[in-house]
């Protein structure tokens, strides 16, 4: 497969011989929603992601909770825990300790952000005494333990970022600071991610760029998601799920198909790793893997599917 890089200059990637997952999850607010959490968790299990993250709320407002479900996933279903951690509403020595209770519990991978202010107030602002931005973290982290580290990076650039080229070389230093790999905001074109991977190329970023894939169920829900984070919404897209607000058997259908074309696309462009943001449902994130072609290992149970 060829993709252009830019004018007169291709690269040629050649299609991934295995597929690698990894699925992310939210802390619930609600005993319904954790057993929802759990139940998805014990379903994927059986795939062998590559790791499981969880997230922290805008401010750091589900701390703890991230906290309690990132170490039972490690300790009780045999999968690898990935836990969000923000700069956000905490000092450098707070961050640290975190830190060093994750490594004591087990946990060795650490997803490394800025993180998002609080309901609210728009304006980012670094708490005095702690990391400022997440190159620093990532920095930081490093000095505690040899975590292995993901950050987010935003193939359509990032909201409060000057320019592409800021955006890029805000990532390069996150990337310099000691991170292993990125993971994309989501996108719904497969060039967009592809364009992207290139220009990183070029800017000296040599470690993995994990494409982001967002499964689309609630259209409209999308929509106020892509606003906030920057993401284009095609018009093709908005034409597929019209008029199906009342069907949601459809709509999953559809989210399904269109989900699994567009990882198909980036297979073909040489992608071997795919994250997917489950929102809790593991529905279509494993319809989504069986269409690729990933199936449960043998013999593969989770103690997760027992909680």
């Amino acid at each position: 497969m060829i993709e252009f890089v830019n004018p007169g200059m291709a690269v040629a990637h050649p299609l991934p011989k295995t597929m690698n997952v990894s699925f992310e999850f939210f802390p619930p607010n609600s005993e319904k929603m954790e057993q929802t959490l759990w139940q998805s968790v014990g379903r994927l299990a059986p795939l062998s992601p590559s790791f499981v993250s969880v997230t922290y709320g805008a401010g750091g407002s589900t701390r703890e909770r991230t906290h309690t479900i990132v170490n039972r996933i490690q300790n009780e279903t045999g999968l690898t825990a990935a836990a969000h951690l923000t700069c956000i509403a905490a000092s450098r020595d707070e961050v640290d300790e975190v830190a060093r209770q994750y490594w004591a519990n087990g946990v060795r991978h650490i997803v490394a952000l800025r993180g998002d202010q609080p309901e609210g107030d728009a304006v980012y602002r670094p708490h005095p005494d702690g990391y400022a931005y997440a190159s620093d973290l990532v920095a930081g982290l490093k000095s505690v333990a040899d975590f292995d580290i993901s950050v987010a990076a935003y193939p359509e650039v990032h909201p409060e970022a000057k320019s592409a080229d800021d955006d890029l070389d805000n990532l390069k230093r996150k990337i310099d600071a000691g991170a292993n790999r990125a993971i994309t905001q989501f996108f719904f074109e497969a060039e967009t991610f592809l364009r992207f991977r290139d220009k990183a190329a070029v800017a000296g970023i040599t470690q993995p760029i994990l494409p982001g894939i967002l499964p689309v169920t609630n259209f409209q829900q999308v929509k106020k998601f892509s606003a906030l984070c920057g993401a284009s919404v095609p018009e093709w897209m908005e034409a597929l799920f019209n008029g199906l607000d009342d069907d949601p058997g459809t709509r999953k259908l559809i989210a399904a198909t269109v989900a699994a074309e567009h990882c198909r696309s980036l297979q073909a462009e040489g992608v071997s790793d795919l994250h997917f943001y489950t929102l809790n449902r593991a529905d279509l994130a494993y319809a989504i893997c069986h269409i690729l072609g990933l199936r449960p290992s043998t013999g593969a149970q989770s103690k997760a599917g027992n909680n």
